[in-house]
């Protein structure tokens, strides 16, 4: 696991526009995920994952365990469900609303490169966001 304790960058992406208007989220959100490029950090400290984003704003962490679902908070007020779970250098992160619907998000590491592959149950299409440690 040579890819934790190391920030990726973001460099680009494929068709996450496409992504954000498949999704039902307000305007003004869909416009400031379209511009949410963080820094991504991933730590472990025994059975426990740290799990750090980071925008020149601010910077959120995500303290998991592997496979154990938890309540998340994606904007104040709104809460829905994620799962975490990693396997060797891939890391997927699935996010579930009070609806049934949910969103993928799955972290290939590869050496100082980090794939995202983001897929959700109420679009077709796959989106793709490229990192560089």
């Amino acid at each position: 696991m040579a890819f934790l304790g190391k920030q990726y960058k973001y460099e680009s992406e494929e068709n996450f526009e496409a992504f954000l208007n498949a999704i039902d989220i307000p305007a003004e959100d869909k416009a400031k995920a379209a511009l949410y490029r963080p820094t991504q950090l991933l730590e472990k400290d025994g059975d426990t994952y740290k799990y750090t984003t980071i925008i020149p704003q601010r910077t959120k962490t995500v303290t998991f365990q592997s496979g154990v679902e938890f309540d998340y908070e994606i904007k104040e007020g709104i809460t829905i469900k994620s799962l975490f779970t990693v396997d060797g250098n891939t890391v997927t992160q699935v996010f579930t609303d009070p609806k049934g619907r949910s969103a993928t998000f799955k972290r290939e590491y590869n050496g100082d490169k980090l794939k995202v592959t983001v897929t959700t149950s109420v679009w077709d299409g796959v989106a793709y966001r490229y990192y560089s440690a």
